[in-house]
């Protein structure tokens, strides 16, 4: 049992909160870097937007052909429901956690738009809890289809080809 478990709750509903918490944090959070000075963010302007876009419209990618995939089975925890059917078509032939990896690269682009060191300290935070809420719900998702092993050997976690 991990250090953390007492975060889970029975179905992940811990970790749902904590979701939620981290989102708010990166909304409310101040945009602060002592470091980015007016003509820097002009001068960067055209590649800081471009990578907004981008970064953006793969996390629109991302969560909603990841809500499509999972129709039925969609649901705010990680437990995975009881009629579930492991998904590996569209974009989960891409990530395993496609909804989460949203998250991750629509901070991350907004996190490199504005140059904001605390934005980038919350996405880091983000990370290491994707990572861990991933880690948990990929444990019940094994219990409940034997070939998910399989699946994540072949398939990273957040970014394709990358991890």
């Amino acid at each position: 049992m991990s250090r953390l478990s007492f975060l889970n709750g029975k179905r992940g509903e811990y970790l749902v909160v904590l979701q939620f918490v981290i989102l708010f944090v990166f909304i409310l959070m101040p945009v602060w870097n002592p470091l980015v000075t007016p003509s820097l963010l002009s001068t960067l302007a055209l590649p800081r937007g471009l990578m907004l876009g981008v970064l953006g419209l793969i996390a629109l990618v991302f969560g909603l052909f990841g809500s499509f995939h999972l129709r039925e089975y969609l649901t705010p925890l990680p437990y995975p429901v009881d009629h579930s059917q492991l998904v590996q078509h569209g974009v989960y032939a891409w990530v395993r956690h496609p909804l989460y990896a949203s998250q991750l690269f629509a901070a991350l682009g907004w996190t490199l738009y504005t140059l904001s060191l605390t934005h980038l300290l919350v996405l880091v935070i983000a990370w290491f809890f994707f990572d861990y809420k991933a880690q948990k719900e990929e444990s019940w998702l094994t219990e409940r289809h034997p070939d998910y092993a399989n699946y994540a050997r072949r398939v990273r976690k957040f970014v394709p080809w990358v991890y």
